[in-house]
């Protein structure tokens, strides 16, 4: 049965009040499939299927959920419930969630634990959580480079079970100091007397535990990595990152970008309530506003030349357009390739020159089309040369605004993908207009 298909059945089965029926639905899913559920269910249903779901389920349930339901969630239970649901799950799992919890209720949890596993939990909680310490677990295993690949093999069958996704283990000296990590295939593979110092690769990067969390994505991005070691300022190993934490980042911020350019935060959870989302989207808007008051008083400056000739108000919409779009398709790219971490100071000018020249051959080309229409439409080509000079100048500044507006607002350590949009609509709309209604005052005033 497909995803629609469950949610479909356990919908009609709640219509229907057979409530023994959707119980009996929705845990015969795996933990991804209900999680799904929940998340396309509006929060009065998402209620009664978590009532419904078996105790024993919930744990894998609530680590596949997206951030906002899975804080909905937690945010209805009980501390205890939540103290004992993340008794098996990973340190750096823990930390994000007690990381979204109120302080208070942070700290009973934390109380609850047991003293090693609040030491572990406390130890990632000092990281900020969008850093290679706040992404990273500390379920690492550990070896001398002076010890043989037969005293290893014993330590490893001394583990009822060994971390997931574990592809090295990590070489430290006496003190914890990193000094390398020793590939299993290595050890697999090797005559057992073989000491580790040989066997290991000396040169398998560290990553610091305050690099960004996007920093850390494009290194495994780069480099094929599986799992990646994590080390304090000293270089003492004190943790390690693994793919499926990389692969959260990177969605986040495919998300993040994809809804800061319509100037909104990312909603995780599609049925959010109004008193949640309506605010998020009330501040862009109000911003949104003011922009868009900046660019009517410079319409409002040329009054009387709009009186004289209507055909200005006809045409003025498709300057602010083209370069709208067109600042969009710069900005884009830009935010792009510094989300990539393409983007630097030495090659900047390069993009901005490249931008420019772009904006200026699609400048006249379309200008020169535009131009035509115009006076075709309203026989006069006196109008048609004040557009096409307005619409190359307008896809030129739309280019350099797309180029220059995410570096500024980094600079001022404003979020580019969210403000963005907002800021680069603002100049191409001010200087469409007061291009072309400029130029239209020069010549019928």
């Amino acid at each position: 049965m497909t995803e629609k298909t469950h949610l479909e059945g356990l919908s009609s089965a709640l219509d229907s009040g057979a409530i023994h029926q959707v119980r009996r639905l929705l845990n015969s899913l795996s933990a991804s499939e209900i999680a799904q559920v929940l998340e396309s269910s509006p929060p009065n249903e998402r209620n009664v299927l978590w009532e419904l779901l078996d105790t024993e389920s919930e744990s894998d349930v609530l680590q596949r959920l997206s951030e906002d339901v899975r804080n909905y969630i937690l945010n209805r239970m009980d501390t205890a419930d939540v103290a004992a649901l993340t008794e098996i799950w990973d340190v750096d799992d823990v930390a994000d969630i007690l990381q979204q919890l109120p302080d208070r209720v942070t700290q009973e949890v934390l109380d609850l634990m047991s003293y090693q596993d609040r030491q572990r939990v406390e130890q990632v909680l000092t990281y900020d959580e969008e850093s290679a310490g706040g992404l990273m677990n500390t379920d690492t295993l550990t070896v001398r480079a002076d010890i043989t690949i037969d005293v290893v093999l014993r330590y490893l069958r001394r583990h009822d079970q060994i971390p997931a996704m574990t592809d090295c283990l990590y070489v430290v000296n006496r003190d914890g100091l990193y000094i390398g990590s020793l590939p299993m295939s290595n050890i697999l593979t090797a005559d057992p007397s073989e000491p580790i110092y040989k066997l290991m690769d000396p040169d398998a990067v560290a990553i610091p535990a305050d690099m960004s969390d996007n920093e850390v994505a494009n290194l495994f991005e780069r480099n094929d990595w599986i799992t990646a070691p994590v080390v304090d300022e000293d270089r003492h190993l004190i943790g390690r990152i693994t793919i499926d934490d990389v692969v959260d980042v990177i969605r986040e911020d495919a998300d993040h970008s994809l809804l800061g350019l319509a100037g909104l935060a990312e909603d995780d959870d599609t049925f959010l309530s109004l008193r949640k989302s309506t605010p998020r989207r009330m501040l862009w808007l109000g911003i949104n506003l003011l922009t868009a008051l900046a660019a009517s008083a410079v319409i409002g400056q040329f009054q009387a030349t709009m009186d004289k000739v209507i055909a200005l108000a006809v045409l003025m919409p498709i300057v602010a357009s083209m370069g709208g779009v067109a600042g969009t398709q710069t900005l884009t790219v830009v935010i792009r390739g510094m989300a990539l971490g393409h983007i630097q100071r030495n090659n900047m000018r390069w993009l901005l020159n490249r931008e420019l020249i772009m904006g200026a051959i699609n400048g006249m080309f379309w200008a020169i089309t535009v131009g035509l229409i115009a006076g075709l439409w309203f026989q006069d080509f006196m109008l048609s040369a004040i557009i096409a000079a307005a619409m190359t100048i307008n896809l030129i500044a739309a280019a350099t605004a797309g180029v220059l507006l995410p570096v500024a607002l980094r600079a001022m350590n404003i979020d580019p993908a969210l403000a963005g949009g907002v800021a680069l609509t603002t100049v191409t709309d001010i200087i469409g207009f007061l291009s072309f209604l400029g130029f239209a005052t020069l010549v019928y005033a």
